[in-house]
């Protein structure tokens, strides 16, 4: 092999493991599914090599990374990701890596939580850590985890920040807030309103707010109830733009959502923008019914956008732009 294709080849090998590296970072911290992750590349590496380098890289990018001491994924998550990298290292006849099984006994020992933290890592090389719950459902609302429509919203936002720049924002239902931090930390609103109404995600949204170095009066959280919420409540907000995310799942909260907003339309009319997760398309289509019935027309926001953050894209997801 030529000297020249020599060094393409081995520029191409860097990139591919930097590449790799960064893969395994960003689904760690985001505990993403196991199998998600890129092993083809690290079982041909250590079948070529023999060596556990790769393996320590990883470590460095994961479990021993300082972001795993500040806001680290769960227990057994890290747990199994370890036991598996150990799987990898024993089936492809490596020399151990004490690290790798130090690292192991660690979190053994660790105390599990009902509770975790997710991170997910912006194009600028900055993080959103959230507070989130184990299980999807908790303290009877599903508001304490992230979903993958917000995720899809904030992607769009930043394929889209002058929607965001200079402007104030008014997010309903934002769970556990990583839409409204990414948006905050990436797009330059000059406010920015976080809303529920379970007590619980209030709790949750107001730390993970603070967590990222929000304070008022740049962003606010607030109570807002859509049953008993008014337009006139909304309008207070002086919001430019309304924004909600994962909000569709429930054909009784539907109701009071499609109502709230035409409220909202009937005032100062700001941008409205709506991201659903399609998981029922009885519910879906009900609420595009309810809102034809209001008065409210809708068009939908088609085209790809930027893959920042790691989440399952099966079920589809739509995003739509309401007016009068």
């Amino acid at each position: 092999m030529e000297g020249s294709e020599r060094d393409r080849t081995s520029e191409s090998d860097a990139v591919e493991r930097t590449d790799v590296l960064r893969d395994f970072q960003v689904s760690f911290f985001a505990m993403r599914r196991l199998r998600s992750f890129p092993w083809t590349f690290l079982e041909k590496y250590l079948k070529c090599n023999k060596s556990s380098d790769l393996i320590s890289d990883i470590l460095k990018q994961t479990c021993l990374h300082s972001l795993s001491r500040t806001c680290p994924p769960s227990v057994g998550y890290r747990k199994r990701f370890l036991s598996e990298l150990i799987r990898r290292e024993e089936a492809a006849g490596c020399e151990p890596l004490d690290e790798l099984y130090d690292a192991l006994a660690e979190v053994i020992g660790a105390e599990d939580t009902t509770e975790c933290y997710k991170s997910y890592l912006l194009p600028g090389g900055e993080v959103v850590s959230l507070l989130e719950s184990v299980a999807l459902i908790s303290s009877g609302t599903t508001g304490l985890v992230t979903w993958e429509a917000a995720l899809h919203l904030a992607e769009w936002a930043l394929d889209n920040r002058h929607t965001f720049t200079g402007r104030t924002v008014l997010e309903l239902g934002s769970g556990v807030g990583l839409t409204g931090v990414a948006i905050c930390r990436a797009c330059g609103p000059s406010r920015y309103v976080f809303s529920d109404c379970h007590a619980e995600v209030l709790h949750q949204l107001r730390g993970n707010v603070r967590r990222n170095g929000l304070i008022e009066p740049a962003a606010a959280v607030e109570e807002l109830d859509w049953t008993t919420a008014t337009g006139g409540r909304v309008t207070q907000v002086g919001a430019d733009v309304v924004i909600a995310a994962d909000v569709v799942y429930d054909p009784e909260v539907v109701e009071s959502l499609v109502k709230l907003l035409s409220e909202v339309l009937r005032g100062s009319s700001p941008q409205l923008l709506v991201c659903s997760t399609v998981r029922n398309q009885e519910t879906y289509g009900g609420f595009k019914q309810q809102l034809k019935r209001a008065g409210i027309e809708h068009r939908v926001m088609s085209g790809d956008v930027s893959r920042v953050f790691p989440y399952d894209r099966v079920a589809p997801i739509e995003m739509i732009s309401l007016f009068r």
